[in-house]
This record gives structure tokens, sequence and C-alpha cells, in this order.
């Protein structure tokens, strides 16, 4: 399955939510909401978010590693 975490540089809360995958041994790719304007207005107020390229839903902060599990089956 492939994950995208939404973040930015100098996230303390997106360190965490990378903490959590690395935990898992999950792999995400990482991308700086920065970069875009429209990623931007979505994301801005509510990073970080883990996304599911396969079905498209997302898991926003604030989550812990069970939420985070439950959202990966």
């Amino acid at each position: 399955m492939k994950l995208v975490l939404y973040s930015t540089t100098f996230c303390h809360l997106c360190e965490q939510a990378e903490a959590l995958l690395v935990q898992l041994g999950i792999e995400a790719e990482h991308i700086d909401i920065v970069d875009d304007d429209a990623l931007l207005e979505s994301y801005g107020t509510r990073i970080p978010v883990v996304k599911r390229m396969d079905d498209g839903s997302e898991l926003g902060w604030p989550f812990d590693i069970e939420a985070l599990r439950s959202f990966l089956a």
C-alpha cells in the first residue's frame, strides 16, 4: 500500500507522525505542503496527515500508534 505523509519542515508534530510510521516499519512518501499552494490551503492547519493512495482515505493529527495501525489495517 502506498502512503503519503503531508507535512512541512520544522514541524514537531510531523516528526512525531514520522516516528510512529518508523515504529511500524512503514514507509511513506513525504510531501512538503509548502511547495504547493493547493496543498497548503488543504492541509495547512491539520498536518501531519497520512493518506492511503489505494482508497484516498486520510488520517489527520492527532493520532497514536493504535489509531495508525487501525487506519492501515
